[in-house]
């Protein structure tokens, strides 16, 4: 082939072997808008009044930093409260990288919200004026004191009179700028708040399947229509396959051959403890606790909870019903 063609036929085999990748994306976008959108959901976490939302890797070990989302509510605020009900607005497959799931519109902070927001007011402040330069000159000209303290005298109420004005105008700016902050929060706490799917290998086949997306937002909201799947060890329900890969049989559902939970307080339910876990789940290992009370961490409510199990003591920590750390220590 001569090099000319070959420097075309390049570039074109390329962009022809991406077109299936795009087909499949688009069909996997479609398949979950058709399953989600216009549907309700529950939501079981505080969500941040924000486009940014909650980052949720559902092949991690810990797949939320709460810390990070607790950060983004004291910024922002906190546009939904665990048990609001709410509409899936729009599911959109970013490329290789992450899965939206937006909800009540997605969270404040889009091209749009920005657009349509009004600026800070700043307060026009008027600096020393023609009046004062000439009377500050008459002064320096002026013949003996009586005349210089009468001009002095004027000078100071010019003056006074000025920044009298300043103030004002710095009070107005200040009142029109609170004014903006309220409608600002409250426009964020209406603008709804998502979650972003994200994986660091790209997007696993199953991931982009509506169980996938149900199955890794599980511990999160609870889906109108959707079966609630019990979470793993991965915190948001039944393992999602390698990168790459398929899901494997284990990490299916199975009817037929169900995993006997372990006695409640014995060795096996204290070792089945893991982050991600709700506090039902918890005590569904554990019993109900011993002790309970809850600690204000910035802009995030942590609730502890006290177990006796096994001859241990188990301090967990709670964030929107979410088991984000537990020590465990003899009795």
């Amino acid at each position: 082939m001569p090099p000319s063609l070959r420097s075309l036929w390049a570039p074109l085999a390329l962009a022809t072997l991406a077109l299936p990748i795009r087909a499949a994306r688009a069909q996997n976008e479609a398949a979950l808008r058709a399953a989600f959108e216009g549907k309700s959901v529950t939501v079981k976490v505080d969500m941040p009044a924000t486009s940014r939302g909650i980052d949720v890797f559902p092949q991690d070990a810990m797949p939320v930093n709460w810390r990070e989302v607790a950060n983004r509510m004291k910024e922002f605020g906190t546009a939904l409260k665990p048990g609001q009900q709410v509409m899936i607005t729009k599911v959109v497959v970013k490329k290789d990288s992450h899965i939206e799931f937006q909800l009540g519109g997605g969270g404040w902070g889009t091209f749009g919200d920005v657009m349509t927001s009004s600026s800070s007011v700043t307060a026009a402040e008027e600096s020393e004026t023609k009046a004062e330069r000439d009377l500050k000159a008459r002064i320096k000209q002026a013949q003996g004191p009586t005349e210089r303290k009468r001009l002095e005298k004027e000078l100071a109420a010019v003056r006074g009179e000025r920044e009298r004005e300043n103030s004002r105008a710095r009070a107005e700016a200040a009142q029109a700028n609170e004014a903006r902050e309220a409608n600002l929060r409250a426009r964020r706490a209406e603008s709804g708040s998502r979650f972003n799917l994200r994986y660091r290998n790209g997007i696993p086949p199953f991931a982009l399947t509506p169980e996938g997306v149900a199955e890794a937002l599980a511990q999160y909201v609870e889906i109108a229509g959707m079966p609630v799947v019990a979470a793993t060890a991965n915190g948001a329900g039944a393992a999602l396959a390698p990168p790459g890969g398929h899901r494997p049989a284990s990490a299916l559902p199975s009817a037929t051959a169900p995993t006997a939970a372990p006695a409640v307080g014995s060795a096996q339910a204290v070792l089945a403890l893991r982050k991600g876990l709700s506090v039902a789940e918890v005590e569904a290992l554990l019993g109900p606790a011993a002790s309970a009370n809850e600690a204000q961490e910035g802009a995030m409510t942590v609730m502890k909870r006290g177990y006796k199990a096994d001859g241990k003591k188990i301090a967990a920590s709670f964030v929107g019903g979410v088991l984000i750390d537990f020590a465990i220590t003899p009795l």
